[in-house]
């Protein structure tokens, strides 16, 4: 056997003991975002396509091109006219229409129309066929930004155009989970005059390049040797890439609230004496690939240099982000991880160089310049996160007066808990909080939210009432 193999039997067989020892314990990790969880099969309010001409470079006085841009719009529960709008931002994946999660129940209560735009570059919503390095110049965050904006504009006016009135401004409020929660508090810090609060759910406010944090919510090691096609990713060529993908199998079992789907079988195969490589070999092929919808492809190099505009498109174009803005590069602490150290810094540096081109790499710290990271000056902004979550450690997790941050805490409590219930993926329908390990936890937090945006709302009405 040679070097290199030996080297991944040894990393592959510290994976399975920390999976043992700490993992099945309620720990987690993940390089997925949230790309997959648009696979499930989730339930949708609306999937009734509409287009939107938005700006390509709000930052430039001279390119005024435009590109066509998809939203949804959901008006069941619309308390016509002066109803509240709530603006479900759409984050790294394809949008395919608006989700019958919690917004359903929050839509009902506050009769609220709600709206949701598709992030530029991904789905649909693609200012170009060809995404070379080149033509994702205009794939940011602050761009992002602009078009929310400017659609809030566009919709608003819309509106008033078909309820036949002019200059009247119904109250908003934004939404958004993970990447696309970031992006509703920063929403919030860069246009607070064009929405009356923020839902951050998982909001990862804070760019960050060696993200340690994420693994230290795992923990030790056992297992015996395997080999590629055991696992069915005979296409990553480049070892970092498989170590990768079978750290981020493991993950995903916490982080989307399923970790029996993971701990049951390894459990059970440790306690037979079989053998533990085969056991997360057919799980990984079973569930994280089977049910969950991973593919092998994600972690293939050479499937992100793809420049064709394709439904796999935004693998590439979300590691363009992590590589040109805000890192998350998880690499394996000193101690207690199920990652291999193989995976460090200078894998993620060379991943970025190798497609994208040189020259591109995050910039972090002025990332978190421009928005504050988890010192973020905002105002009437909700945090929440789930206590199991891997993702919380770059959210604002310390409650301040106008910006309440609050820890759904339960066994299978991970990412977008308040909006998704449990499990978060696949979708639960109107979030439903009864599969949670403690509904009780979730739905005393899902008060305090409903409170937050009945105060705002209602600021924002009464401020809008004295200025008619």
């Amino acid at each position: 056997m040679g070097v290199t193999a030996r080297l991944l039997v040894v990393s592959i067989g510290f994976l399975f003991t920390i999976l043992m020892l700490d993992v099945c314990s309620g720990l987690s990790t993940s390089r997925i975002f949230e790309r997959l969880y648009s696979n499930s099969s989730s339930k949708y309010l609306t999937r009734d396509e509409l287009w939107f001409n938005q700006t390509l470079d709000h930052f430039s006085p001279f390119d005024h091109r435009k590109f066509g841009q998809r939203y949804y719009e959901y008006l069941d529960e619309f308390r016509v006219p002066d109803g509240p709008i709530f603006l479900k931002i759409c984050g790294e994946s394809a949008c395919g229409g608006i989700s019958n999660d919690y917004m359903s129940v929050l839509a009902k209560k506050f009769g609220a129309a709600v709206v949701t735009l598709e992030h530029r570059y991904y789905g649909k919503s693609s200012p170009f066929k060809s995404l070379t390095t080149k033509n994702l110049q205009f794939l940011s965050s602050k761009q992002a930004l602009f078009d929310l904006a400017a659609f809030r504009q566009f919709y608003q006016e819309s509106l008033n155009s078909k309820l036949n009135r002019t200059s009247i401004e119904n109250p908003w409020f934004v939404f958004g989970v993970s990447y696309a929660g970031a992006l509703s508090a920063w929403f919030r810090l860069k246009f607070p005059h064009l929405t009356c609060g923020s839902l951050a759910s998982s909001g990862v406010v804070l760019a960050v390049y060696n993200f340690t944090e994420f693994d230290l919510q795992v923990g030790e090691s056992a297992g015996p040797e395997s080999l590629k096609t055991t696992f069915g990713a005979t296409e990553l060529k480049i070892d970092g890439d498989f170590l990768y993908f079978l750290a981020d199998a493991a993950a995903i079992a916490f982080q989307y609230g399923n970790p029996d789907k993971l701990c049951t079988p390894m459990t059970e195969a440790k306690k037979a004496g079989d053998d533990l490589v085969n056991t997360y070999a057919n799980y990984i092929k079973e569930y994280y690939v089977g049910s969950f919808g991973a593919e092998v492809q994600t972690y293939n190099q050479e499937n992100l240099k793809n420049t064709a505009l394709s439904d796999s498109s935004g693998d590439r174009l979300w590691w363009f982000q992590v590589c040109s803005e805000v890192a998350y590069f998880q690499v394996a602490p000193a101690n207690d991880s199920i990652r291999s150290s193989r995976v460090d810094t200078r894998y993620h540096l060379d991943l970025c160089k190798n497609v994208f081109g040189e020259g591109v790499y995050p910039v972090v710290e002025a990332t978190n310049l421009y928005y504050g990271g988890t010192d973020i000056a905002g105002s009437k902004i909700v945090f929440t996160n789930g206590s199991q979550d891997p993702w919380r450690h770059a959210s604002k997790q310390v409650s301040s007066p106008s910006m309440p941050s609050y820890i759904f805490t339960c066994e299978n409590c991970g990412h977008g808990t308040d909006l998704r219930g449990c499990p978060q993926s696949p979708l639960v329908p109107e979030g439903d909080s009864k599969n949670c390990s403690s509904p009780d936890a979730v739905n005393k937090v899902r008060q305090k939210m409903i409170e937050q945006i009945d105060l705002w709302l209602s600021q924002c009405e009464a401020v809008n009432r004295c200025s008619s």
